[in-house]
């Protein structure tokens, strides 16, 4: 029995006393004891380790009291299993050294076993849930079709990612291809992940808001439907795609549980783009958490005034920065648990 079920309660759309709350990103950067971890541990040695991935997926539970946790790990784990070796380089991030470039690229790719390839995050789930104790819920998450596909026809990170834009409107029949390999591989991941114990997954599509809204519907969401149908039935399904409002109609008809959404959009249009019959997620600016912890209360209690308490799961439009004060960051959390209507 989950002592605080507030998060999934959210998800089915129910009523509540007021809105659960967790932060992207929460599980480390910004905290202190995650900082001492990361200079005895490189990224990836975090994330492969159960043991260290769980003691930082519980940390902001306990230290900050979110309502739900979400498991410390990257989304790129899943083209590593897939045989493409990302490194996390210091001040570069995601690096891959031999980027897709061809056909011929995209055939040699092969759908894993990923029961094997990503067993240490199977295990880490399990570790945490453990640790846990039905405190508060549990959310895996991966990366979309789309976003995967940007680092690993990129190389790297980029504002424009105009290089993986091209492979798609030069190789059409590639990037497809490719597009469905990841797709997949991420459905048989998040299944995996249910299986292994969490309560809910989300779908980041960090990328998605690069495309037109033409092309986001040839290269991204049928994607991320394909993942959602195939889930939807084992798990609730958070779907994030950061900039793109333009297709939150389409996707509040997709069979997900959420959609979060970014601070480029107000909670008025987001409830209406949406038409006002799905649960929301966001959209707190995270460098408004560098305000004082007296602003940082009036825009918490403004934003959840605008969104209303019901179908709506407070937390910031992004991820959290690693130059937030942990007690701006617990102030954001504390105005939510002492939200009043």
């Amino acid at each position: 029995m989950m002592k605080n079920d507030l998060f999934l309660r959210a998800l089915k759309g129910e009523s509540v006393d007021r809105p659960p709350v967790w932060m992207m990103r929460q599980a480390g950067r910004y905290l202190p004891d995650f900082m001492k971890l990361k200079a005895k541990y490189d990224f990836f040695t975090r994330c492969r380790t159960p043991e260290l991935a769980t003691e930082i997926t519980v940390m902001p539970i306990h230290q900050i009291g979110t309502d739900a946790a979400i498991l410390f790990s990257d989304i790129l784990v899943v083209p590593q299993a897939m045989d493409l070796p990302f490194e996390m380089k210091a001040d570069i991030g995601p690096w891959l050294q031999k980027p897709i470039s061809s056909a011929a690229d995209v055939n040699k790719i092969r759908v894993p076993n990923v029961e094997e390839k990503l067993d240490y995050v199977m295990e880490a789930i399990k570790m945490t849930k453990s640790e846990l104790d039905n405190e508060v819920p549990l959310i895996g998450f991966a990366g979309s079709p789309w976003t995967i596909m940007c680092y690993s026809v990129e190389g790297h990170g980029s504002k424009t990612f105009n290089k993986a834009k091209g492979f798609c409107f030069s190789q059409p029949e590639a990037a497809h291809q490719l597009l469905q390999k990841i797709t997949d591989t991420t459905i048989m991941y998040l299944k995996a992940k249910v299986r292994s114990g969490v309560d809910a997954v989300q779908i980041f599509d960090s990328w998605g808001g690069v495309l037109s809204p033409a092309d986001y519907q040839v290269f991204s969401w049928p994607y991320i439907q394909q993942i959602i149908d195939a889930l939807k039935e084992e798990a609730p399904v958070i779907v994030f795609g950061k900039g793109c409002w333009f297709a939150l109609e389409e996707m509040a008809t997709s069979g997900a549980s959420a959609l979060g959404v970014d601070w480029t959009i107000t909670p008025e249009n987001a409830r209406a783009f949406s038409n006002r019959n799905i649960t929301l997620q966001g959209n707190f600016d995270p460098s408004r958490l560098l305000s004082p912890i007296p602003e940082i209360e009036r825009g918490v209690k403004d934003m959840i005034d605008r969104f209303g308490k019901d179908k709506y799961i407070a937390n910031l439009g992004h991820g959290i920065l690693p130059n937030i004060p942990v007690e701006n960051a617990q102030a954001f959390v504390n105005a939510v648990k002492n939200y009043k209507s």
